[in-house]
């Protein structure tokens, strides 16, 4: 399962850096189920497919955090039996993915106060957390317009529409991703999700700088929405990840290059607000 979640993981088949992570943790769960000699094996082995499983996307903090989370967890621990050994890693694992998935719940609460009856958003990309805040905002009765660039090339904005296209009381829009200053005069406030923060500057899916850039411009306020592991002091050095040519274009590049950045950066200067749990 563990190889298959790194590929999962390497081909961005999940988007939401939240289920990477609670993904990830279940899988190096699954260690528990080997047969190993000694503690001092299973132990490397558990450190060598963590190590493979944060190498698979190094830009996602939580990601990286839940996965040294785990291993510090058991190994600090000392172990001397293989029984005590996989017993702290089952538990590591769960209070992880209590701990992501709690977070991640309540920065969604904590967004959905900003969505009053009435307000019309733009936000990119595939963001669960962001989602989740717009549906208990709906829940409570909010009637929301909501534009969603369509975040290519991967076209992660679709997804996004089709889940809001399901909800009662929302307005959805889909459009291309430079017509968001088309509409940003529209918007009463920008709301994205994060990949991560690292110092004074905001990381997620390329095309969030020029959205947050414009509105400012506009003076729309940019509101970002995640939880507090996603943002980081030390310890993490972020790895933009330059994606395959053939997501851009199909046919092939004859006497040009093709760019594909999955990632691009953003002041924190441009960001209004940070809302976590």
């Amino acid at each position: 399962m563990i190889d298959e979640t790194v590929e999962e993981i390497r081909e961005m088949q999940t988007h939401s850096s939240s289920v990477v992570a609670v993904k990830a943790a279940r899988a190096l769960a699954t260690l528990t189920e080997r047969d190993v000699a000694t503690v001092e094996e299973y132990l490397r082995d558990l450190e060598r497919n963590s190590s493979a499983l944060r190498r698979a996307n190094p830009s996602h903090a939580s990601l990286y955090t839940t996965q040294r989370d785990i291993v510090e967890s058991v190994t600090e621990a000392d172990p001397e039996t293989l029984e005590r050994a996989k017993e702290l890693t089952v538990r590591a694992v769960e209070r992880a993915v209590e701990q992501v998935e709690t977070a991640k719940h309540r920065a969604a609460e904590e967004g959905a106060t900003l969505l009053d009856d009435g307000t019309t958003i733009l936000t990119h990309d595939y963001s669960s957390t962001v989602l989740e805040a717009i549906e208990i905002a709906v829940q409570g009765g909010a009637h929301l317009t909501v534009y969603v660039t369509e975040a290519r090339p991967r076209y992660l904005g679709r997804k996004t529409t089709r889940v809001l296209a399901a909800m009662d009381r929302v307005d959805a829009h889909l459009l291309v991703d430079s017509a968001s200053g088309c509409v940003l005069p529209e918007c009463d406030r920008v709301v994205v999700g994060m990949d991560c923060i690292v110092g004074e500057t905001l990381y997620n899916r390329v095309g969030t700088f020029p959205i947050a850039a414009t509105a400012n411009e506009l003076d729309v306020p940019v509101t970002v929405v995640g939880s507090r592991a996603k943002i980081i002091e030390s310890g993490f050095a972020f790895e933009n990840e330059y994606r395959s040519p053939s997501e851009v274009m199909r046919e092939p590049a004859e006497g040009f290059a093709i760019e594909n950045p999955a990632y691009d950066e953003t002041p924190v200067r441009l960001v209004d607000g940070v809302v976590t749990d």
